[in-house]
């Protein structure tokens, strides 16, 4: 097909994931069409550099021959099997003990899934389970933290405190319930304790109001990703993984983004030393070679579900695509990769570049604020940075600048609060690097360049500093 048929094309018949439609019928697709290392082509031959791995999730880079090939063997092998009716395969078994082998030691089972979205919505029929077959059945509340995000399932959905996903949808569910997320650069805390003991009593206020032998589990991203990159200090993760223990409910740790390298250690928990109840993971698992996710789950949850009612009974839970022979065989080659392939040290060596690059970016009159741990960071632009006003959403900054960065042949994810999201992939270099920061410093000058930007940041009472490119 030519360029203009994909187009006419993908406009009629392709339905796009969390756009708007009308919108996406008047702007066209832009159709992607080879990548290799960290540069995606567009099929007009635009080479762009890709800061985002494509989706939070090609953390090897592209085109790596030995995931390739490891996906080419399996298919010629043993291309589906599947693990109903106590059928298995030698990768997806072999993947699920490697991964036991390298997440936190409270885990030690593993059931796969296709993606994100569904390693949370099977994460949450397991606690159900597990809760009425444990004889505690009112245990069904649970808690989440605004700005996070745990995909796109009709339940899970509602954990997502997003307005775009539960906007008719009919969500949040009765029994989901938000905290305040821990967002320091939006709060005026004394300092990172006091943030933390704010979000501990957060947690405890919501569980006394509803009862602690109605709270399930407590889910949270390490860092949430899609609600705006928001770090938390050190320490935090660990203080709530404790309260939950205090408090009888279940900690998941929803590593969908954060895991696999993302922000230094293979899993985020690593970091502090957490042992969740659970975990979700997806993304760099197979580093977006093909479509797979995981519920990785405590002994004790297992065993209650195992034990609980009649243990000839079939636990109901189950997908045609589940421990995919594929898919498996690849989550093995990357992970190699991962280890074996120097991509893990090579992300933590680079990491310090990479805070320098987004911190520099400061001094620029449209940036307010830079937070980033290993390769996860964002950059928020503000009107004024004194007193951290927003840019007013008739400006359609974000829009601005994907099109300036576009221009500018560089991909990265711009928010619709004005948040930038940056996840390059573990095999960036120092030059990429260079050409990174050199790039997007050109696209905030780009966009200040416009008399509109520019008057909205003078009526916020700061004139910026320099002049427009």
């Amino acid at each position: 097909m030519s360029t203009q048929s994909l187009i006419e094309a993908d406009r009629k018949h392709l339905i796009h994931p969390v756009v708007s439609y009308r919108a996406h019928e008047a702007r066209g697709v832009t159709v992607l069409e080879s990548a290799h290392g960290v540069f995606l082509r567009d099929i007009d031959g635009n080479e762009l550099l890709d800061a985002f791995s494509g989706l939070w999730c090609v953390n090897t880079g592209y085109g790596h021959e030995s995931i390739v090939k490891a996906a080419t063997e399996q298919m010629t092998r043993l291309p589906y099997a599947t693990s109903y009716f106590h059928f298995g395969s030698e990768p997806a078994i072999e993947l699920a003990a490697k991964l036991i082998d390298k997440t936190p030691a409270s885990l030690q089972h593993v059931y796969f899934t296709l993606g994100g979205s569904d390693a949370v919505d099977s994460a949450l029929r397991f606690i159900t389970h597990y809760f009425n077959a444990t004889g505690r059945p009112s245990k069904k509340h649970i808690i989440a933290l605004e700005r996070g995000y745990h995909g796109s399932s009709s339940v899970g959905a509602g954990l997502t405190a997003l307005p775009a996903f539960h906007r008719n949808f009919d969500l949040p569910l009765p029994h989901q319930h938000h905290i305040a997320s821990p967002y320091a650069y939006r709060n005026a805390f004394a300092d990172d304790n006091a943030l933390i003991a704010a979000s501990v009593a957060a947690l405890e206020a919501k569980v006394a109001a509803l009862g602690a032998d109605n709270v399930a589990a407590f889910f949270c991203e390490p860092i949430q990703g899609s609600g705006g990159v928001i770090v938390p200090p050190a320490g935090w993760l660990k203080a709530m993984r404790e309260a939950c223990r205090r408090l009888d409910m279940l900690f998941v740790a929803d590593e969908v983004i954060t895991g696999f390298g993302r922000t230094g250690p293979l899993f985020a928990c690593e970091g502090e030393g957490v042992e969740p109840d659970l975990m979700t993971v997806a993304k760099g698992l197979t580093a977006g070679y093909a479509p797979m996710g995981a519920v990785l789950m405590s002994d004790a949850i297992y065993q209650g579900i195992a034990d609980g009612g009649d243990p000839a009974a079939a636990i109901g839970h189950g997908h045609t695509y589940s421990a995919h022979p594929v898919s498996a065989a690849i989550g093995l080659e990357v992970m190699r990769v991962y280890h074996e392939g120097g991509l893990l040290a090579n992300g933590q060596a680079r990491a310090p570049r990479f805070a320098r690059g987004l911190d520099a970016l400061t001094a620029h009159p449209l940036v307010g604020d830079s937070r980033h741990r290993g390769l996860l960071g964002a950059l928020e632009l503000v009107a004024d940075k004194e007193s951290k006003a927003s840019f007013d959403p008739s400006l359609k900054l974000a829009e601005r600048i994907a099109t300036a960065a576009y221009q500018n042949r560089l991909v990265f994810r711009a928010f619709n609060d004005n948040i930038l999201g940056f996840a390059p992939a573990l095999c960036y270099t120092e030059s990429e690097f260079d050409m990174l920061f050199e790039r997007l410093e050109k696209t905030l000058d780009d966009v200040l360049a416009q008399a509109d930007v520019r008057a909205a940041l003078n009526a916020a009472g700061k004139a910026p500093a320099r002049a427009a490119a």
